[in-house]
């Protein structure tokens, strides 16, 4: 699997450090349950019950971002992130699990799971404990890994049951913004370490947190392929 192009080059160095890593993640069982449609209905509800709390806590995170961030334009794309998410991508999971006879109120009171609890405090706390680029760093596999899974299940996929789910990360809308934050690493990573960035010190520690986000994605995963 290879990434995009126009996703900037932090994240393909990102990428390539945690290389093992990140292909499980992009190659999980559960995506592969997507692609070819045998994902039970009620894993894939479960799944967006539990990603609806995760958004929640990571347009919290990008709201963080909007805090911690130096420039003008900085804060632009975070306050931008935050809108999509918010306002578009959160909606998907409303639509579809109303369809399911799940009402908003209980989509919002899910009971988070230990995985979901591990992933969005960590990045919650790279955001509070940490500087801009560390929230940078734990958020990007999240965002990164959609538009790649969105992207190739789009031109793999041998059913039509999640084509929804999938369109809305190949989409237009969704792969400009994967573009948009590959900037904002890209330029906030030169502003605060400059051009040559991989040799301080804090490239291995942001590349540690890319990688533990990962981690911590492929244990959402899993936890979704629980029977509910």
């Amino acid at each position: 699997m290879t990434s995009p192009a126009g996703y900037g080059s932090a994240f393909a160095r990102w990428k390539s450090f945690a290389a093992s890593d990140w292909e499980d993640f992009v190659g999980h069982r559960f995506v592969e349950a997507l692609r070819d449609g045998s994902l039970p209905e009620e894993n894939f509800l479960k799944y967006l019950r539990q990603d609806y709390i995760f958004l929640v806590h990571f347009s919290r995170a990008w709201a963080l971002a909007i805090v911690k961030s130096e420039t003008l334009d900085e804060m632009r794309s975070a306050a931008s992130t935050v809108n999509a998410l918010v306002n578009h991508e959160m909606h998907l999971h409303i639509e579809t699990c109303a369809a399911a006879g799940i009402s908003a109120e209980q989509l919002h009171a899910t009971e988070e799971e230990v995985e979901n609890l591990a992933y969005t405090r960590y990045v919650l706390d790279a955001g509070h404990s940490g500087d801009f680029l560390d929230l940078m760093a734990a958020l990007a596999p999240c965002i990164f890994g959609y538009g790649e899974i969105g992207l190739r299940l789009e031109s793999e996929r041998s059913s039509d049951r999640y084509c929804d789910w999938i369109k809305t990360y190949a989409g237009r809308e969704y792969q400009d913004g994967c573009k948009e934050v590959g900037a904002l690493v890209d330029s906030a990573l030169s502003r605060r370490l400059g051009s040559d960035c991989v040799e301080t010190p804090r490239w291995a520690q942001l590349c540690d947190r890319f990688r533990t986000a990962t981690r911590l994605e492929i244990g959402f995963w899993g936890m979704a392929l629980r029977w509910p």
